[in-house]
Formats: C-alpha cells, sequence, structure tokens
C-alpha cells in the first residue's frame, strides 16, 4: 500500500514533472519518491519500471563511486549527505546507469521542509559533466 506523502512533497512533484533538468526526490525515511522523464535518461531506466528504492541501496543499484573510480563512502554522496545532515550540498559522482552506460555527474541536493519545519525529504538534480 502506498502512503499519502505531505501536499509539499505532492506539489514539488508536479513541478518536477514540468522541469528539463533531472530532478530525484526521497521522502524522509530516504525512500525514492519521484524521479522525472530527464532523469530516466540519465538513469537508464523509467520512474515507473523502478520498485521501491531506499537509500541504503543506491550505492548497490547504480554502482556510485568518485569521479576518479575509487569507492564513495555514503556518506560522501550528495543526496545521502543531505537525507543524514538535513542542509544542502553538492559533489560530482560517477555511477552507472541501468542501461550500462557510466556517467560523471554534478549532484546538487537540497532539504524540504514543510510547514512547522517539519522535514520531508531531499529534492536534487544531478547533470553530466566532462572530466
Amino acid at each position: 500500500m502506498r502512503v499519502q506523502q505531505p501536499v509539499e512533497m505532492i506539489l514539488l512533484r508536479q513541478v518536477a514533472s514540468y522541469l528539463t533538468i533531472p530532478i530525484w526526490m526521497m521522502d524522509s525515511d530516504g525512500n525514492l519518491v519521484f524521479y522525472n522523464e530527464p532523469a530516466e535518461a540519465l538513469l537508464g531506466i523509467q520512474f515507473d519500471e523502478v520498485g521501491p528504492v531506499h537509500a541504503d541501496q543506491l550505492g548497490e543499484m547504480f554502482r556510485i563511486t568518485r569521479v576518479d573510480g575509487a569507492p564513495m563512502g555514503e556518506m560522501e554522496f550528495p543526496v545521502l549527505r543531505t537525507l543524514a545532515k538535513r542542509i544542502p550540498d553538492h559533489g560530482e559522482v560517477r555511477y552507472c546507469g541501468m542501461d550500462g552506460v557510466w556517467r560523471d555527474v554534478a549532484v546538487s541536493a537540497i532539504p524540504v521542509e514543510g510547514q512547522g519545519d517539519r522535514f520531508l525529504g531531499v529534492f536534487a538534480t544531478f547533470w553530466e559533466i566532462d572530466v
């Protein structure tokens, strides 16, 4: 059964669906709740084809590393750092999309807060870079 998302996350998802930049959204528990069509192109899989994904599965699913290929600690990934610390973060990573293509991307993640200072999750964007 799907859990009803807070209205702020529903509205952000609606906005994200119109944006031409890749957007990734996670709830406060670290569950993937949405990524848009431009993100699908960089991730190599449509959102509707992805089952439930929790933050601790991202490293395995996309084989995330530093841009030099060195292993990356969980707390080095901007989305996970923002999820844990509830502060904006930015960084560069390399990952393998579900289409088998390795990509170098810059990632910017921001915490989402609702009324009453409720932490709702993470709203992130990412784009390919030349390393």
